[in-house]
């Protein structure tokens, strides 16, 4: 019989066309039900959203795993994340990427994401608390981008100053019902912005985002 992540993988993101092999072996060495409220561990594998606190979630493993996958992360990649939340997407960009850097507004979860990450010995992260549509720009340009929570519109000044020429950003953009996620790449001022599926995350907060 299968693990429940070996099962995880098979019917959950192979069967949705995820197939980049350091992607699924990043996922086969993340433990996820740690990132997970000890009473919902028991669905730690299960095909949906779960919520970590602060009125929050830790994204299906299906979302993490497409979204990691067009990113096409090289290991001389420096990544940054809007959205820490519990440190699971961050956990999976530290093990593919050179250096990680990840800002979170909310600091409990940020301090808790830190501590876990630490514990596995994950030390290529930088953190930060504050408002992750303003990016990180003493450290920019970024090779890659990511946005785990979708602001209204896709935040384009954030990208064109932040993101580096021809580096790629996957984000989810749009109203609380229709949101889309995007693979957006940087060619000079331009952003080229291909749709991957339709999806619900929560709202992005900050300048270039919801008011909160």
């Amino acid at each position: 019989m299968q693990s429940p992540m070996e099962s995880m993988i098979r019917d959950q993101i192979i069967a949705r066309g995820v197939t980049n092999s350091r992607v699924l072996d990043v996922l086969r060495q993340t433990p996820r039900e740690l990132f997970i409220p000890a009473d919902l561990r028991p669905l730690a594998y299960a095909d949906e959203p779960l919520p970590i606190g602060q009125h929050q979630t830790i994204s299906q493993p299906f979302m993490v795993a497409l979204m990691t996958e067009a990113l096409q992360i090289t290991a001389t990649n420096r990544v940054l994340e809007i959205g820490t939340g519990c440190g699971y997407q961050t956990a999976i960009l530290a093990q593919l990427a050179e250096r990680v850097y990840t800002v979170e507004r909310l600091g409990p979860l940020l301090d808790s994401a830190q501590l876990l990450l630490q514990s596995l010995r994950i030390g290529n992260v930088e953190y930060r608390l504050g408002d992750g549509t303003l990016g990180w720009p003493e450290a920019a340009p970024f090779d890659r981008m990511i946005i785990t929570a979708a602001a209204p519109q896709i935040p384009r000044t954030l990208l064109r100053c932040q993101l580096a020429n021809r580096g790629i950003a996957v984000l989810p953009a749009g109203p609380d019902h229709e949101q889309v996620l995007f693979q957006i790449t940087r060619f000079d001022d331009e952003l080229q912005a291909t749709p991957l599926c339709d999806c619900r995350f929560v709202r992005l907060i900050g300048e270039e985002g919801w008011a909160d």
